[in-house]
């Protein structure tokens, strides 16, 4: 798909509106973690220092439409983010009344745009007057993607130009190459609490890896359908006719969805609960499932080294509870040590990440969630097929 890049565009004397995802955890006006907000500063350094205007947009929480709230307020962003500049960043409260005019150099945000009407429709006027801010829109928010919104498509066929940011052409390029030419043997991890979820991305992966993961809650619906005892682990029984096609439709291509042999199980799910490493054949009727055992997370190991492409989502187990967290530790390092190309997304997977200590050893780590999900399943993301309409 093609697409402009900012990298390549002239900005000079002109104001670029960037949309970014600054959408941070926020409580009583403090930013507990700032990612996201440190995230989309290459591109506003690269509009500044090619003598641009910068005028960025972003959600916060999860604010009423045509409501203001003083907890959706993002001031505080805006005081961050001038920190992280060092400049300062006002907000713009009534941009649509009163067109801002910005000198090169300088940063603003808008209020949030979820507080806006018309945003989570798409509405074609609210992306006009976005568009009418600026010279250039910059779409940089690629957890946000997957969601046709005022703030990330009609803006973006409204405006005199639109252009990926460098973290969204990042995210793009890294997915392509993990999905469109992949080196081989190409392996997914799939995990979750529920197949439900994850089920059309498990099918349509079937048909694109060479071997198939699963983990979690998936993992013990899979072990059902392959009739294994499971006890009273987290899993989902009405699916089980689903998860034996993707067994299927893996094995009439020569592949497998390799399932544990040995799991580490409790009687509750809780981070004291007595941990006990068994046969999955010896899985009792009052036994939970919450990690797979060290002989099966060596087996999947090896697999994952040998692997020339690595697509990762989801932690294999409980791993937040340090009895439960052996069997996505040695995933985590096995992804960290081969020498294939990796890329891990979802919140879940990049605490884990975080947890082990292996980012730098990751190829790249996704920034979007659901975006990401749906690109691996295979989906058009709306606001990347503006940026490509653009293009043309």
């Amino acid at each position: 798909m093609h697409f402009l890049k900012l990298t390549d565009q002239n900005v000079r004397g002109q104001t670029v509106l960037i949309r970014a995802d600054l959408n941070v955890p926020l409580k009583d006006g403090v930013i507990s973690d700032d990612t996201r907000i440190r995230a989309s500063l290459p591109s506003i350094r690269y509009c500044l220092d090619n003598g641009a205007a910068v005028i960025v947009m972003t959600h916060l929480g999860r604010p009423t439409e045509g409501e203001y709230r003083p907890e959706d307020d993002v001031a505080p962003v805006a005081a961050h983010l001038g920190k992280l500049l060092g400049q300062d960043v006002r907000v713009l409260d009534d941009w649509r009344e009163n067109r801002p005019q910005l000198a090169a150099g300088e940063v603003a945000l808008l209020q949030n745009v979820r507080i806006n009407p018309g945003e989570k429709k798409n509405d074609a006027a609210l992306g006009q007057a976005y568009a009418a801010l600026c010279d250039l829109f910059v779409n940089d928010a690629f957890g946000t993607a997957h969601r046709a919104q005022a703030s990330t498509e009609a803006v973006a066929a409204a405006a005199p130009r639109a252009a990926a940011g460098i973290l969204m052409a990042e995210e793009l390029d890294a997915l392509g190459k993990a999905l469109q030419q992949p080196a081989r043997p190409m392996v997914a991890i799939v995990a979750g609490s529920k197949v439900s979820t994850k089920l059309t991305i498990l099918d349509s992966l079937a048909d694109k890896v060479d071997q198939l993961i699963v983990g979690g809650g998936i993992a013990n619906t899979f072990l059902l359908a392959a009739g294994k005892p499971i006890g009273k682990s987290l899993a989902e029984p009405d699916l089980v006719g689903e998860a034996k096609k993707i067994i299927d439709k893996m094995a009439a291509k020569g592949g497998v969805v390799p399932l544990p042999e040995d799991v580490v199980t409790a009687k509750e799910f809780a981070e004291n609960a007595a941990a006990e490493t068994k046969s999955v054949a010896d899985v009792a009727d009052d036994d939970m499932i919450l990690d797979i055992g060290p002989q099966s997370a060596a087996v999947l190991a090896d697999i994952v080294r040998k692997a020339g492409t690595i697509v990762w989502n989801g932690p294999v187990g409980v791993f937040e509870f340090a009895p439960f967290a052996g069997g996505t530790e040695t995933l985590a390092k096995a992804v960290a040590e081969s020498s294939g190309f990796s890329i891990a997304g979802g919140g879940d997977t990049l605490a884990a990440i975080a947890k082990f200590g292996i980012a730098d050893q990751i190829g790249y780590i996704s920034t979007g969630g659901g975006a990401f999900l749906e690109f691996l399943e295979g989906k058009t993301l709306p606001a990347v097929a503006a940026l490509a309409q653009s293009a043309r």
